[in-house]
């Protein structure tokens, strides 16, 4: 039987990215899918490959600043598929931020970012928990990053947001868990991905001399920890931040 089937999993940001690798992967492992996406092209795209490779899936617009969205979103995936199992909070503003002082960042921009990175999986946690409480059992994944335990010179408002997450992820745990859901978050290292080659020159060229195991992160590198978070073989782990990045960082 395959790890997560008949699971119904939200994943935030899924048009493109790690957003759309999780619902592949997800889908691969017997997930009913929920792309949900401020970019409906895209979203719509992801949605439709799993419905090719035999899977089942729904795209949504969703803007996750927006309250009256997030809880459409929910609501929509009930009227679909009935339950709600896994919330992947992966959308974030990262593509194209660009590197610079923290004295040049404009508090429209840091707002905003602040706004999407974080308030974004606050609204859609307290969207989806009213149907994981009904149901005594829930997956929550956040999406952190390792600069969050190293800082990133240039980046003060993103770095800041995904510290914000691994804070988030913890109380969420500790509020959660008497209603079965167990809160984790994921903090990826540099990654090749379509956003991460708009914020550096040449992604050739990263330095991986200080990655122990040699080598640029690949998206796919991050399945694994997904799986593992989003299934049963998790249900005892909660309040955690797994660090994946080729041991860069070790904590």
């Amino acid at each position: 039987m395959r790890r997560l089937e008949n699971k119904v999993a939200i994943v935030t940001g899924g048009g493109r990215g790690l957003g759309r690798i999780f619902c592949l992967a997800m889908a691969d492992e017997g997930a009913k899918i929920v792309t949900a996406d401020i970019l409906e092209k895209e979203s719509s795209e992801t949605a439709q490959e799993i419905k090719r490779k035999g899977g089942s899936a729904v795209s949504l617009k969703v803007d996750v600043t927006s309250e009256k969205e997030t809880g459409a979103m929910a609501e929509e995936t009930i009227k679909a598929f009935g339950r709600i199992d896994i919330l992947v909070n992966n959308a974030a503003l990262y593509f194209g931020i660009g590197r610079r002082p923290f004295h040049e960042i404009s508090s429209a921009e840091w707002d905003r970012l602040m706004a999407v990175n974080l308030k974004g999986p606050f609204l859609c946690a307290k969207a989806i928990f009213p149907y994981m409480k009904k149901q005594n059992k829930g997956k929550i994944i956040n999406l952190s990053s390792e600069t969050a335990f190293t800082g990133s010179k240039g980046f003060i408002h993103y770095v800041t947001s995904k510290g914000g997450i691994i804070s988030f992820t913890r109380v969420l745990a500790a509020e959660l868990g008497p209603y079965g859901i167990c809160v984790n978050s994921i903090a990826p290292g540099f990654t090749d991905t379509e956003a991460s080659r708009t914020v550096t020159d040449d992604i050739t060229k990263y330095n991986v001399s200080s990655t122990p195991l040699g080598r640029l992160q690949q998206p796919q590198d991050l399945v694994g920890a997904l799986l593992f978070l989003a299934s049963d073989e998790s249900d005892f782990v909660t309040g955690q931040a797994l660090v994946i990045d080729g041991g860069r960082y070790m904590h």
